[in-house]
């Protein structure tokens, strides 16, 4: 059974207090064996939008589902039309400041879980990242389930597409993006190398389950974690939430610092409202000064 897609909430009360400074967040990451859960908010920074903050992508589009995708040819070619000029986006894309602190400061982590799709973590230097949702560097066939490169599909449909030079700036975290229905209408389809199944981009749509191993081993770091770090999620969808809850049920607390409230507020023990580029480096200095 699918879960249906989770796209916005509404808070059921007045704001919970948030703070603006990093006086509480430095011991709890001092202590070590902080978990991270980042979310698409760590990644605006770099140019990839977010879905639900301000000027996010929800305002404009809704994005592609898991239903549609296997259902409809009309919704791969839409998707696959408009995934290739996101890619673009994605691909060109660096890692921030914010990434870039979460790496210096390994030591004190005990994992990262990812709901973003986009590999800046990794870029950055971060090792053994889960990423929840998958990423968008590979490609899965539907049919034989073999997996092959982002890379080579965009070159494949390139080639399949060699009048097809569309450009757009909105984007979404997951690189797809928004384009009238005259530019894909006549977009080609390319299909799997081994079997010539249907491609997918290895990542979980809206609508579709995290695989249930990757979410045990979520749960695994949760449990022994002795704080849960959230850096930029709205934690609106239940994956990323779960994991929140399921930490804050066994005591163990949970920091969130993100532009604005999440769904995750009344879990919180701490919640901080600052641009992660510039708190994530703070809290690196001092949590780690120069030798």
């Amino acid at each position: 059974m699918r879960t249906r897609p989770t796209l916005t909430w509404s808070s059921p009360g007045p704001p919970l207090p948030r703070t603006s400074t990093l006086t509480d967040v430095v011991p709890i990451v001092e202590e070590g064996g902080v978990l991270v859960l980042s979310g698409a908010g760590l990644s605006t920074e770099s140019g990839i939008p977010d879905y639900r903050g301000e000027g996010g992508s929800l305002r404009k589009h809704t994005p592609m589902t898991y239903e549609e995708f296997t259902t409809s040819e009309e919704g791969r070619q839409r998707y696959w039309a408009r995934s290739h000029v996101g890619w673009r986006t994605i691909a060109r894309a660096h890692p921030n400041a914010g990434h870039h602190a979460v790496t210096r400061l390994s030591a004190k982590l005990c994992g990262v879980i990812t709901q973003n799709v986009d590999g800046l973590h990794q870029a950055a230097g971060t090792r053994d990242v889960v990423e929840l949702h998958g990423g968008l560097d590979r490609v899965i066939c539907l049919d034989c389930r073999s997996l092959s490169p982002r890379a080579e599909l965009d070159r494949r449909l390139r080639e399949a597409n060699p009048d097809f030079h569309a450009t757009t700036d909105e984007i979404n975290p997951d690189g797809d993006v928004f384009l009238p229905e005259e530019l894909v209408r006549d977009f080609r389809l390319v299909g799997c190398r081994e079997c010539g199944g249907v491609l997918k981009p290895d990542v979980v749509f809206f609508g579709e389950n995290v695989p249930r191993p990757r979410v045990e081993q979520c749960y695994s770091l949760v449990d022994r974690a002795k704080s849960l770090l959230v850096l930029g999620s709205s934690l609106t969808v239940m994956s990323g939430l779960r994991f929140v809850r399921r930490a804050a049920g066994a005591g163990t607390p949970v920091v969130i610092i993100n532009r604005g409230e999440t769904r995750g507020d009344p879990f919180a023990s701490l919640r901080v409202d600052l641009p992660l580029g510039a708190s994530l480096t703070r809290l690196a200095d001092v949590v780690l000064p120069p030798r």
